[in-house]
């Protein structure tokens, strides 16, 4: 399925990334499915966060729209689907990383390894 090119209001990288990353739900989504081995529509469902399952379906559909997720059946009645990350959607991880240790240093929050899968709680 080829990807179409996205209608940006500005010619700024940052804002353009900002339109596909910019609420407060899509990079959420990114990091269960790199990091915390979510990838079903119900195990996205029951992150901590408590995405509205609204809310994560347009994620889903947008972040496939735009080749950072490959979506495949796993289950034909009902139909289900898996969500992995692309080449693309991985490359994100530096991101992720970036905003975690600011959060870690900044805001007192967690911090995951994704090597070793190891978290380090919230400072309280």
């Amino acid at each position: 399925m080829a990807q179409s090119e996205p209608d940006f209001r500005s010619r700024c990288s940052i804002a353009r990334t900002l339109e596909i990353l910019g609420d407060k739900w899509t990079l959420l989504v990114v990091r269960d499915l790199m990091w915390h081995g979510k990838h079903t529509f119900q195990a996205l469902a029951r992150s901590e966060e408590q995405m509205p399952t609204n809310i994560l379906a347009a994620r889903l559909k947008r972040l496939e729209a735009l080749g950072l997720i490959a979506k495949t059946p796993y289950q034909r009645r009902p139909l289900r689907h898996r969500y992995d990350l692309t080449e693309v959607g991985h490359s994100l991880e530096p991101v992720l990383l970036g905003l975690m240790d600011w959060g870690h240093g900044h805001l007192g929050g967690g911090h995951f390894d994704p090597v070793s899968g190891e978290s380090t709680p919230p400072r309280a």
